[in-house]
């Protein structure tokens, strides 16, 4: 069952207390291309890993972050979600993750699994909902066979969860060859105080 989490828990801190009704997201709300993605959290721990999870689905046009267990909903009472992506990313508490996912999204667990599929070599479906393990633990054995894909970063070691989000969704923005207005993107996304210009040979 998916669920919103009741308005009258002050889930987020950024610069003043809000109240805030999570809900899902529209499909016409959803990105405008093919490229749709979900954000699958196994039972998160942590509100400031799950804080920056919603800066990055926000960064990276993600259309919905959902979880699942407990811990979170107990434990959110601050965020690192600077940005306020919140206000733009549902945040949905499922007891499945992968109910009521649209028939043609393809699962795609992140793990250190044996037999596991390198990132870096990696295919992204156009429609999928990575899903990412808690803090201290594993995805569950029953929700890795339910996947069509395991895959893993080869790193030395784990990062943590909001490191491993983020390095997720660069690798799909990155292979995707997706035409950007480089210019305006700087111009949109930068800080207000950011003034720096590039001058390559200028030393």
């Amino acid at each position: 069952m998916i669920q919103a989490v009741p308005e009258r828990a002050p889930l987020f801190y950024s610069q003043k207390k809000v109240n805030y009704t999570l809900s899902i997201l529209a499909p016409e709300h959803l990105m405008s291309d093919s490229h749709s993605v979900i954000i699958g959290l196994c039972n998160p721990k942590s509100p400031t890993n799950v804080g920056a999870v919603l800066r990055a689905a926000g960064c990276y046009q993600a259309g919905e972050v959902r979880y699942n267990g407990e811990r979170f909903a107990r434990a959110a009472k601050f965020s690192t979600d600077t940005k306020n992506r919140r206000l733009d990313i549902p945040l949905t508490q499922a007891d499945d993750l992968l109910q009521d996912i649209p028939p043609d999204t393809q699962v795609v667990c992140i793990e250190f699994a044996e037999g596991a599929q390198p990132l870096p070599g990696f295919t992204h479906p156009d429609r999928a909902i990575y899903i990412f393990g808690p803090e201290d633990g594993s995805i569950p054995q029953q929700l890795v066979d339910r996947a069509h894909h395991v895959v893993y970063i080869p790193t030395i070691g784990c990062m943590n969860l909001a490191a491993t989000v983020n390095v997720v969704l660069y690798d799909r923005l990155a292979k995707a060859n997706l035409p950007i207005d480089h210019a305006e993107r700087i111009a949109t996304s930068r800080d207000i105080n950011n003034r720096l210009v590039a001058r390559p040979g200028s030393r």
